[in-house]
């Protein structure tokens, strides 16, 4: 297995920060050398990766650039945090609101838009997280930034809750997705339930809960494995994968982007990007001194 080496892909539960997830599996798999990917709020449950001794260097490098999720918003009701851990700060009967109307407001925010992030966000203002100022009683007013919300779909509506689904691009906020759907149907609104279903190449039928991690520790991915479901491969002969475990560029093979190299053997040597007509290692992932 690589010498253990490689990615977990976590079902987290929720109440669990992302950083009490790592600390979990660090006892679990025995190992300090273990980080995540694509952080998740505390509500949420799902998809959460993590890399494993060597596979924490691709963490930085993994093209987790679309996501999807299920998710639960309720009208009638507008809060602090966009969600249910807020206070509520308005509320209204969305009794009236038509389907007509919630679908017409699902599609404004479909596509590309600007969107305002929620207060409580991980974004760092002056080098301080948004959802610390707010706790500190700071206000806080974030500037709207483009995403992408591909897809946004209802699958159900239960009274004032409204069953979703939502595929975007990092960085998108679910939360103030139901914050903006509830305020265009002016009956405010806000988040009850996310669940992540993928990040990047990484799906929720890859993904284990902790405690089938703790009756079965080992990796979903070897760090191999891992490699090639998540970047393009390129396979060399001996005399390259030396240069390459000694972090010596090869030469171009026209691939876009940054991809696996491996050796005959089928083991993994480093993530390479073109530049100028040479393959650079952007990490070396067996050094030939490993």
């Amino acid at each position: 297995m690589e010498d253990g080496s490689g990615l977990v892909v976590v079902d987290k539960p929720a109440v669990l920060t992302s950083h009490d997830v790592v600390a979990r599996l660090r006892r679990i798999l025995r190992t300090r050398k273990v980080g995540h990917a694509g952080t998740l709020d505390p509500m949420a449950t799902g998809v959460l990766v993590c890399g494993v001794g060597r596979g924490t260097k691709l963490l930085g490098h993994l093209a987790l650039d679309s996501k999807a999720y299920t998710a639960t918003i309720r009208l009638g009701a507008a809060t602090t945090t966009d969600d249910a851990e807020g206070e509520t700060v308005t509320t209204a009967d969305p009794s009236a609101v038509s389907d007509e109307a919630i679908a017409a407001g699902i599609a404004a925010l479909t596509g590309p838009i600007l969107q305002v992030p929620s207060s409580v966000s991980a974004i760092k203002i002056d080098g301080k997280r948004a959802y610390a100022r707010v706790r500190a009683g700071e206000q806080v007013d974030l500037p709207p930034r483009p995403v992408t919300v591909s897809a946004f779909t209802l699958l159900d509506r239960r009274g004032p809750d409204l069953d979703v689904v939502v595929e975007c691009s990092s960085g998108t906020y679910v939360r103030a997705l139901a914050r903006d759907l509830g305020a265009g149907l002016a009956v405010g609104g806000h988040l009850t339930a996310l669940r992540r279903t993928r990040v990047g190449p990484f799906h929720l039928e890859h993904a284990r809960t902790l405690p089938e991690l703790e009756e079965s520790p080992e990796l979903s991915l070897p760090l191999a494995d891992a490699v090639a479901v998540a970047f393009a491969r390129r396979d060399v002969d001996a005399d390259a994968a030396t240069d390459v475990s000694h972090g010596r560029p090869l030469p171009g093979a026209g691939l876009p982007g940054t991809y696996g190299v491996f050796a005959p053997d089928g083991r993994v040597l480093a993530l390479v990007a073109e530049r100028d007509g040479a393959a650079r290692p952007v990490v070396v992932l067996a050094p030939a001194s490993g």
